[in-house]
């Protein structure tokens, strides 16, 4: 029976120089291909540097991705996976201050929010939160927000594609 595949993108907007090398470590270990990412300056940050691998693998990949990487304070990422038969798609974002925030993704990329989470939502803005506060986080506002300046340094970066061996 053949493997699943599905394709995404892993996005590093800023690591320190030492860190490089461990994030390629990191990728590869999930990958289980040899890794050596194309890094360039990340001109938000000069002292920080940015990498992306378009990779090729079985559903859940972003997952295991974001796993790898989730424990470096100093790491800016996103992981994004398209979805697949039986898969829905996925993305991940993380940042210094705000952490891991995850996210359902259709065909079309639109971030799909599920009923209890909308429910979650209305009850909190009933008690007197922001409803709207509420719902940007739902669709991980302030993630974007704070990683917009540096995927936007990235426009027109290298990117490598990788297909996982096996």
């Amino acid at each position: 029976m053949p493997t699943r595949q599905t394709s995404g993108v892993l996005y590093i907007h800023s690591a320190p120089r030492a860190l490089c090398p461990h994030v390629e470590w990191a990728v590869a270990g999930v990958l289980g291909v040899r890794v050596s990412l194309d890094w360039t300056r990340q001109p938000v940050a000069p002292n920080l540097w940015r990498a992306e691998l378009s990779w090729q693998a079985e559903p859940g990949t972003a997952t295991r991705l974001t796993s790898a990487l989730r424990g470096w304070e100093q790491l800016r990422f996103e992981a994004t996976e398209e979805p697949s038969p039986g898969a829905e798609g996925e993305r991940y974002s993380s940042t210094p201050d705000l952490g891991v925030f995850h996210a359902v993704t259709g065909v079309h990329g639109d971030i799909m929010v599920t009923e209890d989470r909308l429910r979650t939502a209305m009850m909190h803005a009933a008690r007197g939160a922001d409803l709207a506060a509420e719902l940007d986080t739902l669709l991980g506002r302030p993630w974007d927000d704070e990683l917009e300046p540096f995927r936007c340094a990235g426009d027109g970066a290298p990117v490598r594609w990788l297909h996982q061996v096996g």
